[in-house]
């Protein structure tokens, strides 16, 4: 008997018990979306991007002021290739840019960034789980012909930010029209945005060449901000006023995933677009009646 009864209270511990079942609610569907279940594929955290847009909103309205005409052009849906001017010894625009869009459109925007700016420790995970991507002709690729996103480049590159302030404004080259092409690879218009506010938000009054040859960086610039600020001027920016225009989009005539294209209606073509947007900075200054005011 003693034996039995231990069997028994052994099964017993032993059965399994039975779970109530949970019955799918609308948020579980709504994770199906890799963006919203925190980080996507290029690192990008929805969640980082809700803070960063609560923390970044103040400085947009209130510090920056910015306004812009044309949003309306900014494509609601598909992929499109955002071309801005750039500058500024820390650059204003990519943030006031991406916050922009992403507050009035409703869209998220994926910058493109120089893996020397993402390889900053902290800095890079930081900027990927905010929309970040290595400036790469695939990754661009990929966000606009497979995933259909909004992407933001800066065709100057470290030739805009490294302006001197006696310089501002003049559109240095596109390099090789690079972005041209990989816009019709991907098969979906480019949309130039001039950007007026950032060249005199962190003014370069001089460079270090020697010093950026020892840390191995494009420069390493003099700002303003850090005469009027002192150490703060490394993060802190002047309240520029921006002023940003959408130019209407460029689209090309030509068959998207071709092996290659023509290297001469590439180089005009971006080109133009250059052209195009420095008219638009020209035209926004005309009318600009303050750095600080508008």
């Amino acid at each position: 008997m003693p034996s039995s009864r231990r069997s028994s209270q052994t099964a017993s511990v032993g059965a399994l018990v039975p779970l109530p079942v949970r019955v799918p609610t609308p948020e579980d569907h709504q994770l199906d979306d890799a963006r919203l279940s925190d980080v996507d594929g290029w690192g990008r955290s929805e969640r980082m991007r809700v803070v960063a847009r609560r923390l970044y909103g103040p400085l947009y309205r209130h510090w920056f002021r910015v306004e812009w005409d044309g949003l309306d052009k900014i494509p609601t849906s598909g992929g499109a290739l955002l071309v801005a001017n750039h500058a500024g010894a820390i650059p204003s625009d990519a943030p006031v840019i991406m916050h922009g869009i992403e507050t009035e459109v409703h869209r998220p925007v994926y910058g493109l960034a120089d893996d020397l700016f993402r390889a900053v420790p902290g800095i890079g995970t930081l900027w990927s789980r905010v929309g970040g991507v290595a400036a790469h002709p695939e990754n661009a690729y990929r966000l606009l012909r497979e995933e259909q996103q909004l992407a933001l480049v800066f065709p100057e590159g470290t030739k805009g930010t490294g302006k001197l302030y006696g310089e501002r404004y003049q559109l240095r080259r596109f390099g090789r029209g690079g972005f041209v092409e990989i816009a019709m690879r991907a098969g979906v218009p480019v949309v130039p945005i001039a950007v007026v506010g950032s060249e005199e938000a962190m003014p370069t009054l001089a460079k270090m060449p020697r010093l950026a040859r020892l840390l191995h960086l494009p420069y390493v610039p003099l700002t303003a901000n850090l005469l009027v600020f002192g150490p703060l001027g490394l993060v802190v920016p002047f309240p520029a006023k921006f002023r940003i225009r959408v130019l209407d989009a460029v689209r090309f005539d030509v068959a998207p995933d071709q092996d290659r294209y023509s290297r001469s209606r590439i180089m005009d073509e971006a080109e133009a677009i250059r052209v195009k947007l420095q008219e638009a900075l020209y035209d926004l200054l005309r009318d600009r009646r303050s750095v600080w005011f508008g």
